[in-house]
């Protein structure tokens, strides 16, 4: 009598919920706290999911969300959209949007939801599909109150409970409740509830209450480490028809092996000929390695393509092989199949990729991750390789992969690991000049810069783009000096060291200031910080440096005959917890002068009370790369 016992759950929860909901009140937009409406975008006025599991491979779950949106900032938070696939059954779905009086002035019945395949721009091909509400405002304030009822066949992807999930979005009343009758184990992760207001009814059961706004803030870390959050998953699960066991990383890790990997990584006999005959000779395993890795970016190219199980299982490695192109899953496993025909030892790794630091959580084993890459051990230390790039050096990894905790798929499990740290020494941009200034305040000059590490990322590219972008580039990049023109560029990038080089030559006029018989002009002419972090009467969030980096900067400035230095700065030499800052102006033989300059950022944690701090230090490092020199004719 399962499906009758289902049905009288439903009934029931939705005439509970529907009992709280219906107090006008709730519809009404003056009738909102006004704690609750200072900077917020949209409140969540109700919302409860109700989440019964029916059997390792089946779950309902049961939602009414009603969301107070005040402006066009606010649409996404009223979160009425629901994907699905093959093993998904959409029970009920509909909407009612009401006017700020509370007036319901529209209703969407389930064929009224746009229905679309759910491709990212970055995909060729999806599997899963989405059904959300196609609704534009002619208004402000509105009510949304969205309702639905699931059925899962795939656990794998747990439904969390996030009560808030963005800045500027109040929560006035949110719940969430598991029932799981039939005792199917699972395992449950509390965190940051300590700072919210959540009471915990029973086990699996949380109500969340008048929840203030939560403002963004200038170096914040990243928003999902910062609010509340309960983390749930079976721990025995199924996959789209493919069971899954999840007590620890370690069987997680072997069933991913078992069940997603093997079998995908033959490759044609051909193909591994080629590879052996090209490392024939070498016994190094990385030099091999990096053999295999370029004749993999030389033969393919990166398209998203979100299918098999989950959009985990990745493409047959002999498809790639015909192919030529696959996504980050499919790239990462067919370069494994290669480096297997030539003796070297790699693993599967998940992790979440981006320019912000994400971690998996290594105490909580759990479907996680966005990007897959390669890790070829090597020794004590771990190189990771992006797939999926046509371009990056072998083993380089910052910006996008760098300093987080990422899961190694092993035949006997999975193990967390650390990925590479890039240290201030080991980004580093060094900028030398040789400038030329004239007596009527023009200068020309030819600059060179060298960057590794981090500081390689934010250039890498740039040699790819033309001429005309690359002028505009530099045009933007030194925004700070006008009438600016780039006479020649030559670009070096070289994979081998993981350099960066620049080479440019400039000029521009009128950049010295003429007054009377003097000549006025800021010494550091190519690499000023300009930006000051925002002041906050009172800062609610810690803050966080995410990685640190080194810059050094040598100017050569060759004085016009006839002018000697009147005044100029002493220098500084400034230290704190989040960094150093030094420069020093020195005359040189043959009326020359050279100006030196170190910045090194460190990365790091910090309370909000030391906020004020660093925003003196970057107050300080920006007043005093404008210092000036006088010169004066003599």
């Amino acid at each position: 009598m399962p499906c009758i016992k289902h049905f009288l759950l439903a009934v029931s929860l939705f005439f509970t919920i529907a009992g709280f909901s219906q107090s006008e009140e709730l519809y009404k937009s003056n009738s909102i706290p006004i704690e609750l409406k200072t900077k917020a975008n949209a409140v969540v006025r109700y919302d409860k999911k109700t989440i019964n599991i029916i059997d390792f491979n089946e779950l309902s779950v049961i939602t009414k969300r009603i969301v107070t949106v005040f402006n066009k900032y606010g649409d996404k938070h009223r979160d009425a959209v629901q994907f699905y696939d093959e093993f998904t059954d959409i029970k009920n779905i509909e909407a009612q949007i009401y006017d700020k009086f509370g007036k319901e002035i529209k209703r969407f019945k389930e064929r009224d939801f746009k229905d679309a395949s759910a491709v990212s721009d970055f995909s060729i091909y999806e599997d899963d599909r989405v059904k959300y509400l196609d609704y534009i405002p002619l208004n402000y304030p509105y009510t949304v109150e969205y309702t639905s009822e699931v059925i899962y066949k795939n656990t794998a992807f747990f439904r969390n409970w996030y009560p808030v999930d963005g800045h500027y979005l109040s929560v006035q009343y949110s719940e969430y409740e598991i029932l799981n009758d039939n005792n199917i184990p699972l395992k449950v992760k509390k965190e940051n509830f300590e700072d919210f207001n959540i009471e915990e009814i029973s086990e699996h059961h949380f109500v969340a209450k008048n929840i203030k706004a939560l403002n963004y803030e200038v170096y914040t870390p990243e928003l999902q480490s910062l609010l509340p959050k309960y983390k749930v998953a079976l721990k025995k699960f199924d996959m789209m028809g493919v069971d899954g066991v999840n007590n620890n990383w370690i069987d997680f890790g072997k069933w991913m092996y078992d069940r997603l990997l093997v079998g995908t990584d033959d490759i044609p006999e051909s193909t591994i000929n080629e590879v052996r005959t090209l490392t024939a000779g070498i016994e190094d395993k990385i030099e091999r390695a990096k053999l295999v890795y370029q004749y993999m970016q030389n033969k393919t190219r990166y398209i998203s393509i979100q299918v098999g199980i989950g959009g985990w299982k990745p493409m047959l490695a002999s498809n790639v092989d015909k192919l030529g192109y696959a996504d980050c899953k499919g790239l990462t496993n067919y370069t494994k199949a290669l480096l297997d025909a030539v003796d070297v030892s790699s693993y599967y790794t998940v992790v979440y990729g981006g320019k912000s630091i994400r971690n998996l959580d290594k105490e909580f084993s759990n479907i996680e991750g966005n990007h897959v890459i390669l890790c070829v051990p090597n020794e004590d230390e771990n190189i990771f390789l992006e797939c999926t790039s046509q371009t990056n050096p072998f083993g380089f990894t910052a910006g996008f992969t760098d300093d987080r905790d990422v899961l190694l798929v092993k035949p006997d499990g999975g193990e967390i690991v650390h990925t590479k740290i890039y240290y201030a020494d080991d980004s580093v941009q060094k900028t030398t000049a040789f400038i030329n200034l004239d007596s009527d305040g023009n200068f020309s000059a030819e600059v060179n810069i060298n960057s590794t590490g981090f500081q390689y990322s934010l250039h890498q590219g740039l040699e790819n783009k033309n001429q005309r972008d690359q002028d505009l580039y530099y045009k933007e990049y030194w925004g700070n000096i006008n009438n600016l023109d780039i006479n020649e560029i030559n670009i070096e990038n070289d994979k081998e060291k993981i350099i960066f080089k620049e080479s440019i030559k400039l000029s521009a006029t009128n950049y010295a200031t003429k007054t009377g018989e003097r000549l006025i002009f800021q010494p550091n002419f190519f690499n000023k910080v300009t930006y000051i972090p925002p002041r906050y009467s009172d800062r609610k969030l810690n803050f966080e440096i995410d990685r640190s980096f080194k810059d050094t900067d040598e100017f050569i400035i060759q004085l016009p005959e006839g002018i000697k230095v009147e005044a100029m700065s002493e220098g500084l030499n400034m230290e704190t917890k989040f960094g150093t800052y030094r420069f020093n102006i020195e005359e040189l033989e043959e009326n020359k002068i050279k100006y030196s300059r170190t910045y090194i950022l460190n990365k790091g944690s910090y309370s909000k009370e030391d906020y004020n701090a660093f925003r003196d230090f970057r107050k300080e490092i920006v007043k005093n790369d404008k210092a000036k020199i006088v010169l004066l004719k003599s």
